[in-house]
C-alpha cells in the first residue's frame, strides 16, 4: 500500500540533498586540502569549542595555533612537502594536530595502528618510506623494539610526551617540549596545496598477510567530509560529535573528523570506547551525533539501562555495520533519529551511504555499481560461454565492482601489485576497468525512494561458505545467534573437515557480562531458528572477542585454529550428526572427525 506519509518524508529530504549533492565535484588540479579547509572554519568560529579530551577543551583558534606550532618545528627539522612522516598514537589531541601539521606542510601522513608490535609495525614503517617518526609516549615501547629494523636515526625518532612522566628516551626527541619556540601562524603556502596531493596512508587491517598502504589524496578526504557533514548527519556548527573510533583509520579521522572540520561541529574524544561510561558522556557532553562501528551499537545494547540514556542529546548516528538484526532495537530504545549507515573502504573507489534515512539499508550510491554472480566454491567470479560477467537478478547477492572513472577514481595501494590486483579491465567495453571490492551485496526494497536503488551488506567474499550443498553467509547466521539471550557477540566462519564436502560452520561465542554458557538453551536457540545446513557445527566460547584495532570481527586466526584440541585452549562444543544437542568435544570424537569417520 502506498504511505502518502513516506512519500512526502522522502521528497523532503531528497530536496534537501539536491543543492550538497550538486556540489562541482573536487579536481585534482584544485588548490584546496583539509589543510585549508581547517584554516578556513577556524577563520569563522575561532572562539568556539573545537574539542574536548580528558577534562580539556580547546577552541578552534586554540588547536590551529598548536598544529601552526607543531608544523613550524616539523620544518625546521628538514620536513617538506611531499615527505612521509609515519603517526603512531593512541586517541589524543596531540594526535590530530601531527597529522594536521603534516597536511599544512603538504607532507603525507602515514598513520599507523598503535596495536602493532613487531614486524607488522617494521613493515608498516618502511613500505610507507617514513623519513620521520612522530611516536606517542603511551606506545614507544612497541617502536624502539623494532628499531634495528628501521632505517631511522634517533633524530627522526620525534617522542610526543602523554603527561604520564615518563623520562625522554635517550634515542629520540622530545618534539613537544620545543614548540614554544616556533610561531603558531598560519604557513605561507598551505593554500598551495593541491587537492589531487597524497594527504595520508592509511592501512589495511591485515587481516590476510601484512597490511597494504591505501593512498588517500585530499581530494578523497574532502569528498567524505562534504558527504557525510552535510549529507549524511546534516551536522551544524552547534553540533557536537562523539568520537571513540581509532583516528588511524578512515571512519574516525576521514568521516569523523573530516566531517567536524567541513561544518564547524566540535567533537568530545575519548581515548577508546566505553560501553559503560558512554551514556554519561552523551549526558555530560551533551553530543548530538555518535560515529559507530556495528559491534559499538552491539555492546551498548548489552548494557543494562542507564538513567543517562534517557531523553538524551543523542539523536543522530553515522557509520558502518549496523546490522539489520539489532537496527530497530536500536534506534527505538536510544531515540535515535537518523543512522547513516554507510558502506565504503579507504581504497576503495564505491561508497554507498543511507541518505535519505531508509531503515536497514547502507543506502544508495551515485557510482556505477554492477553486482555480479559469485562462485562460493570455486572462490571465483562466473562467466557466460562468452568470458562475460553475469549480473544477478535482483535479490541475489552479487559480488561488487565499481567502474573507475574520472569522478570515481580508484587511488590504490603504495605497491603497484597490490593495486593492479583489485583491478578488472575490459568488462563491459574494451578499455575499462572496474573495481572488485571482494564484497557480496543485494538490492532490497526500502519503498518509496525517488527511484534511488537500496543496497544492504551481505558478506566478504571468502566469508560465506558452502555445506550440505548450500551456501550459508556468515554475517545472516551471526546476526540469528546474536539473537540469543546469552550471546554477545557470534562470530561465525567455515572450518575443513576431512572426508566431507565443503565448510561446516563454526562460531566463537563471546557471552553477556556475568553469563555462564548454558549448552541446552543455545541447542534449543540454534534449533528453533536455523536451517539444518546453517547450524554450526562447532561452537567455540572466547572471553573476548577477536577484533581489529576498528572492532571488526578477526577470523583469520580462528579459521586456522578450528576446533583442534591442540591449538584451542577455549572450550569447544560439537553438534553430532543428525544431533539436536551440543556436546563438549572430546579426545575420543576429535579423532573421529579427522579420521573422517565420525558421519558427517
Amino acid at each position: 500500500m502506498f504511505d502518502i506519509k513516506e512519500f512526502f518524508r522522502v521528497t523532503k529530504e531528497f530536496l534537501q540533498l539536491v543543492p550538497v549533492l550538486s556540489v562541482k565535484p573536487t579536481s585534482n588540479e584544485d588548490a584546496v586540502s583539509m589543510a585549508s579547509v581547517l584554516e578556513g572554519t577556524v577563520a569563522k568560529y575561532a572562539d568556539r569549542s573545537m574539542i574536548i579530551f580528558e577534562g580539556k577543551e580547546l577552541t578552534w583558534g586554540e588547536f590551529n595555533a598548536l598544529t601552526n606550532q607543531f608544523a613550524h618545528a616539523l620544518m625546521a627539522r628538514g620536513v617538506k612537502r611531499g615527505d612521509c612522516v609515519s603517526v603512531m598514537m593512541e586517541n589524543r589531541v596531540e594526535m590530530l594536530a601531527c597529522t594536521f601539521a603534516l597536511q599544512k606542510i603538504g607532507a603525507i601522513s602515514s598513520l599507523i595502528n598503535y596495536a602493532l608490535t613487531g614486524a607488522q609495525l617494521a613493515h608498516c614503517v618502511t613500505i610507507s618510506g617514513s623519513t620521520k617518526c612522530m611516536v606517542g609516549e603511551e606506545i614507544y615501547g612497541s617502536l624502539d623494539a623494532v628499531r634495528g629494523q628501521l632505517s631511522l636515526g634517533d633524530e627522526d625518532i620525534l617522542w610526543v610526551a602523554d603527561n604520564r612522566s615518563n623520562s625522554v628516551p635517550e634515542n629520540a626527541e622530545d618534539i613537544v617540549s620545543s614548540l614554544e619556540q616556533y610561531p603558531d601562524t598560519n604557513l605561507e603556502d598551505t593554500n598551495t596545496i593541491l587537492a589531487g596531493a597524497t594527504a595520508m596512508y592509511i592501512f589495511t587491517s591485515g587481516t590476510t598477510g601484512m597490511p597494504k598502504a591505501a593512498k588517500i589524496p585530499h581530494r578523497r578526504w574532502l569528498s567524505a567530509a562534504h558527504a557525510f557533514g552535510l549529507a549524511g548527519c546534516r551536522a551544524k556548527p552547534s553540533d557536537r560529535f562523539y568520537l571513540c573510533l581509532p583516528l588511524f583509520h578512515g571512519t574516525g579521522l576521514m568521516c569523523g573528523i573530516g566531517s567536524s572540520f567541513y561544518t564547524g561541529a566540535s567533537i568530545f574524544l575519548r581515548r577508546r570506547f566505553s560501553a559503560s561510561e558512554f551514556w554519561s558522556d552523551v549526558y555530560k557532553y551533551k553530543t548530538t551525533n555518535f560515529i559507530y562501528v556495528g559491534e559499538l551499537c552491539r555492546y551498548l545494547l548489552a548494557q543494562p539501562v542507564s538513567p543517562f540514556e534517557q531523553n538524551n542529546t543523542l539523536t543522530r548516528v553515522f557509520g558502518n555495520g549496523l546490522r539489520p538484526d539489532i537496527w530497530d532495537e536500536f534506534k527505538q530504545r536510544f531515540g535515535i533519529e537518523r543512522v547513516c549507515e554507510f558502506y565504503g573502504s579507504s581504497e576503495g573507489n564505491v561508497t554507498f551511504f543511507n541518505a535519505l534515512n531508509k531503515d536497514r539499508t547502507m543506502g544508495l550510491t551515485p557510482a556505477n555499481i554492477m553486482l555480479v554472480k559469485y562462485d562460493i566454491d570455486a572462490d571465483e567470479m562466473v562467466r557466460d560461454a562468452d568470458g562475460e560477467l553475469i549480473q544477478v537478478p535482483v535479490g541475489e547477492a552479487g559480488l561488487l565492482i565499481g567502474e573507475i572513472d574520472e569522478r570515481y577514481k580508484f587511488d590504490g595501494y603504495t605497491n603497484n601489485d597490490a593495486t593492479e590486483s583489485k583491478i578488472l579491465r575490459n568488462v563491459v567495453k574494451p578499455g575499462d576497468a572496474w573495481f572488485n571490492t571482494g564484497d557480496l551485496i543485494n538490492e532490497v526494497d526500502v519503498g518509496f525512494a525517488v527511484g534511488k536503488k537500496h543496497y544492504q551488506f551481505v558478506d566478504r567474499v571468502g566469508d560465506t561458505f558452502r555445506w550440505r550443498s548450500e551456501n550459508v553467509s556468515t554475517n545472516e547466521v551471526g546476526e540469528i545467534l546474536n539473537g540469543c539471550d546469552q550471546v554477545e557477540i557470534a562470530n561465525v566462519y567455515g572450518v575443513d573437515i576431512p572426508a566431507t564436502e565443503g565448510k561446516a560452520g563454526m562460531v566463537s561465542l563471546t557471552l553477556k557480562p556475568g553469563q555462564q554458557f548454558d549448552v541446552s538453551a543455545f541447542s534449543d536457540f540454534v534449533n528453533a531458528n536455523l536451517s539444518s545446513f546453517s547450524q554450526p557445527v562447532f561452537v567455540r566460547v572466547q572471553p573476548e572477542a577477536t577484533t581489529t584495532g576498528t572492532f571488526k570481527l578477526l577470523k583469520g586466526d580462528l579459521r586456522k585454529q578450528g576446533f583442534h584440541l591442540d591449538e584451542v585452549a577455549d572450550e569447544l562444543y560439537v553438534m553430532p550428526p543428525r544431533g539436536k544437542q551440543y556436546q563438549k568435544l572430546d579426545r575420543d570424537f576429535y579423532e573421529k572427525i579427522v579420521a573422517g569417520t565420525a558421519g558427517y
